[in-house]
């Protein structure tokens, strides 16, 4: 899912949620792609910024478990079974992360991280899409904005300084002024303009390699 193919129906004040998606998805794709050609003068970078992106997408998953899910499980009828699952793939998606970053370490078997970069890829894709198809009606019907908002406060809240500097220039990477707009709305304006200077800056300088 790209930003282009965001649901049309999809509330505006849920698309942080789904440019996190986008974002973990597009960066799966792009170490999976980079990998087999990747220049061992790019990997400290590589290393550097996929820490980063390790981290943000531990935070991602710690909030669902320890705030997004038990809220939805105590509105939604039926939501325990669904959580059980996507639980289980966020066990898997960690061990893959582990092996990403122990492939990428100095002295790392660049075969295993061709292998580790695609088996993650593959588990993104299957997670992300099972998430999403719980997910969404949920969001459009299930729970209101005010309600929605007050738990993303609180999932912000679990944020790191390392992760939400980080979080504001990796979501926007690539995304159309449109989608931008609707999913900065819920950011507080001092934070979005910080995302969008400083932080964006350091985000191309430092970061990219590809």
């Amino acid at each position: 899912m790209s930003d282009e193919q965001i649901p049309g129906d999809l509330p505006d004040h849920v698309y942080g949620f789904a440019l996190v998606h986008i974002a973990i998805r597009r960066d799966a794709r792009r170490l999976a792609e980079a990998a087999p050609a990747l220049q061992p003068v790019l990997l400290p970078r590589v290393r550097t910024w996929w820490r980063q992106v390790r981290a943000v997408i531990d935070w991602h998953h710690r909030s669902e478990n320890e705030v997004l899910w038990p809220e939805l499980r105590r509105r939604v009828r039926g939501f325990a079974a669904d959580e059980r699952v996507m639980r289980h793939d966020h066990i898997a998606l960690d061990n893959a992360m582990k092996a990403i970053s122990a492939a990428l370490a100095p002295g790392g078997d660049r075969v295993a991280l061709e292998q580790t970069v695609t088996w993650f890829d593959a588990l993104v894709a299957e997670h992300l899409t099972l998430e999403e198809a719980v997910l969404f009606p949920i969001f459009r019907t299930g729970i209101g904005a005010d309600e929605y908002l007050e738990i993303e406060r609180r999932v912000l809240a679990l944020a790191r300084p390392n992760v939400m500097a980080f979080l504001l220039p990796w979501l926007f990477d690539g995304v159309g002024a449109e989608v931008a707009a609707k999913a900065a709305a819920t950011i507080p304006p001092p934070l979005r303009l910080l995302g969008r200077t400083v932080l964006r800056r350091r985000y191309y300088h430092k970061l990219r390699w590809w």
